[in-house]
Order: C-alpha cells, then sequence, then structure tokens
C-alpha cells in the first residue's frame, strides 16, 4: 500500500504548484513558483503548512520547490515586515506559527550557500522584531493575535466563531472577535485551549517556535562568522527560563500560560509535544510527556487534545489528529531518546493514512484518529489535502522504515 500512496504524491504535487508573478485581485504575486495545500482547492501559500509540505518535497527530490516556497516567504517578509497567514491582502492583519527560520536551516543545510545564508539571517531579523513589537506581552513571551483596528472586523470574526463552532459565548463581542483571529493566527483554527481570550496567552507551541528561532539565528550567526551569535543565545537562554517558570503544570508539562489571571490551560494539547520539537524542554519536561502520552495518543496517532467537555464544536480538538502534529510529535520524542514511542506514533499516522487512501483514493486534510476515519468534528467539512498530510507522510514512512 506505501508504494500506491507514493506513487499518488509523486503523480500530485505538480498539480499543487501555482506561478502567480502579479498581484491579482485579493491574491498577491510571487517571484517564484509556489505550492498550494491542495489540487484544486488554493490559489494561495500558507505559511506553516508548507514547513511540512517541504519535508516532503525534499524527501521526494524536489528540493529545488521546497528552497522557491522559502524564497517567496523571504520575499513577503521583505515586503511586508512579517511573514503573513498566506499570500492574499487579507491575511495581512496576522502571520501564522513561525516556522520560517526552520525552513531557512532546512535549506542551508542542503544548499551551503553563505551569500544566500546572509540574506535570509537579515530577513528574519524582520520576522522576528514582528514577533517582539507586534506579540510579546509584558512577561517577555509571545501571544498570538491580529492587527485590527476597526470594530466591524472584531464583530464580522465573533459572528464567524459562532457560526463555526456552533457555540456563543456569555462575553463582549469585541473580545471574542479577537480571540478568533488569535486563534486564526496560530493556525489552530478554531480550538479550546484558550477559553474564549486567545489573546491573554502565551501558547507554548508559539514560544517553543521563537526559542527555535532565537537558537537557528545564533546558529547562522556562527555559520556567517557575524558575531551575533551570543546575543541570540541569551535570548534563547532568556525564554527558556521564562517558559519552565510559568508554563510547567507542577508535574512538568509545560502548557499554555495565561499572562492575565497567571493560570495555565486545563486542556492538554498536542502543543506540548513542541518543548521536545525545539529541543527546550529538561529531561523531566520530556519525561512528563512520555508519562502522560496515553491522554492524547489513540489506536491512530495523536490527538490535538486530550478529550473535554468544553462547549461547541472544534476541529482543532479531541477526536481529530492532524498531519503536522504528528510531526511535531515523533520529531520532539526522537530527539529526546524516545524513540520506540516516536516510531509507534510514526507507524500509526502511516497505517491510518493507507487504510483511508485504500477506501477513499486519497489523502485528507484531517482525520479521526480514535475511530481511524473521516468521521470528525469539523467546522467546514474535510478537504482532500496534499501539503502536510503528503509531506508528513512521507517523513513518517522514512521514520517507520528505520
Amino acid at each position: 500500500m506505501s508504494n500506491n500512496v507514493k506513487q499518488f504524491i509523486n503523480e500530485n504535487w505538480d498539480k499543487c504548484i501555482k506561478c502567480n508573478r502579479n498581484d491579482n485581485g485579493t491574491l498577491i504575486g510571487l517571484p517564484y513558483p509556489y505550492t498550494v495545500p491542495a489540487v484544486g482547492h488554493f490559489d494561495e501559500m500558507y505559511y506553516w503548512d508548507t514547513y511540512f509540505t517541504n519535508k516532503g518535497l525534499i524527501i521526494d527530490k524536489k528540493a529545488e520547490l521546497a528552497k522557491y516556497n522559502v524564497d517567496n516567504m523571504l520575499y513577503l517578509v521583505n515586503k511586508y515586515g512579517f511573514m503573513p497567514n498566506g499570500n492574499r491582502t487579507y491575511y495581512l492583519n496576522r502571520s501564522q506559527p513561525p516556522f520560517l527560520s526552520e525552513m531557512v536551516k532546512d535549506i542551508y543545510e542542503l544548499y551551503r550557500d553563505p551569500v544566500w545564508l546572509s540574506s535570509a539571517y537579515n530577513t528574519l531579523k524582520k520576522e522576528y522584531s514582528f514577533w517582539q513589537t507586534k506579540r510579546c506581552s509584558k512577561l517577555g513571551l509571545n501571544y498570538y493575535g491580529a492587527d485590527v483596528q476597526d470594530n466591524d472586523s472584531c464583530l464580522s470574526s465573533a459572528k464567524l466563531f459562532i457560526k463555526r463552532t456552533g457555540f456563543s459565548p456569555d462575553m463582549d463581542c469585541l473580545k471574542l472577535g479577537r480571540h478568533c483571529l488569535s486563534t486564526c493566527e496560530s493556525g489552530w483554527d478554531i480550538n479550546p485551549r484558550w477559553d474564549c481570550e486567545g489573546y491573554n496567552f502565551a501558547p507554548v507551541d508559539l514560544n517553543s517556535l521563537m526559542f527555535m528561532m532565537e537558537s537557528n539565528m545564533s546558529y547562522f550567526a556562527e555559520e556567517l562568522k557575524c558575531s551575533e551569535e551570543n546575543l541570540w543565545q541569551e535570548r534563547a537562554d532568556n525564554r527558556r527560563k521564562l517558559m519552565l517558570e510559568y508554563m510547567d503544570s507542577g508535574n512538568g508539562l509545560l502548557l499554555d500560560y495565561n499572562f492575565v489571571t497567571n493560570r495555565r490551560s486545563s486542556i492538554l494539547s498536542a502543543a506540548s509535544f513542541y518543548p521536545l520539537f525545539a529541543g527546550l524542554a529538561d529531561k523531566r519536561n520530556a519525561q512528563a510527556v512520555v508519562e502522560n502520552i496515553d491522554r492524547l495518543e489513540a489506536e491512530f496517532g495523536i490527538l490535538t487534545c486530550e478529550k473535554n467537555d468544553k462547549c461547541g464544536i472544534y476541529q482543532w480538538n479531541y477526536p481529530n489528529g492532524w498531519a503536522c502534529l504528528q510531526y511535531i510529535a515523533v520529531a520532539g520524542l526522537e530527539r529526546y531518546g524516545y524513540h520506540n514511542d516516536a516510531k509507534r506514533i510514526a507507524c500509526k499516522y502511516v497505517n491510518l493514512v493507507e487504510k483511508i487512501f485504500e477506501e477513499t483514493g486519497n489523502l485528507w486534510e484531517k482525520y479521526n484518529v480514535v475511530s481511524g476515519s473521516l468521521d470528525v468534528n469539523s467546522e467546514y467539512g474535510t478537504p482532500p489535502m496534499m501539503g502536510w498530510s503528503a509531506g508528513v507522510y512521507l517523513a513518517a514512512l522514512e521514520y517507520a522504515d528505520k
């Protein structure tokens, strides 16, 4: 079956390539060809999706296309001062999880081009500045939000939240709209982790990625011999210290932290694998994740969130599993030496994708990892998907075969 899925992916990569160099309506033109998440459904590239897509492209010996994706993102950061959610004008009020420094690292370690790296390094400084000036709490940890000045945008976002979740919280609509927009920037749109006040939370996944950015920038500075590696390492060390101080639930698990109420999220989610993925967890934190893995692991993979009683329908919640989170869990566990756990989860995702592919002849955006089906909690249906579903499948298959 793996050969069938691999052949399907290989035959469909090219159908996910767009080339739009000129602005067209809301679509922002990009200088190079780029990938979209699915065949026939999109004309725009999405930020964090592309990190996982690139993993598959590189495995499938399409590194040049992966580099084009990264160069397009660097172009957008230079143009706007940050990487938007995607290359649409209506996405210019928000970003997405900051994986760009990791993508730059992947490309640099393939091509070893110091001139390209020097340019990318200076561009990444702009992205870092965006997060530190537009999305940073007084505590020094980052949060998700959106640059929206008018009430109408917040009110329409509140209506969107209610429509998609089927739940109307008893709260100010402007605040609900801000929360909805913050979940959109998180990529986890929409999820139950933050009690309808996502803009007041320092998420463990976001801050883990910021730690990775700071660590990567230290590495890049050392490679470029520009004498800034210590500055970046100090920033990473300080962030790690803050995260361990404020996010530790008491048993070693790192959870999202509400810096207004000084409380942690009541829901354990797959975001707690990110400190392992980023390499900031200490042994105690890593062990706590493994000791609690049964709360997030189902028969067919890693759950987005543990089972909970939050009101509403959230696609980033139990019993759904997303490709990106399987990858984060496997990579994080492997990084800390939990090889058997990592391999077990990789095999579960491979088996799930192959099972559903045999039944439907396609890959999908998300899956029910409890029943091993497409019976998911969904706010807008479950579209066919290449993108990260294909990229993570190839990465998981490669890992499972080791």
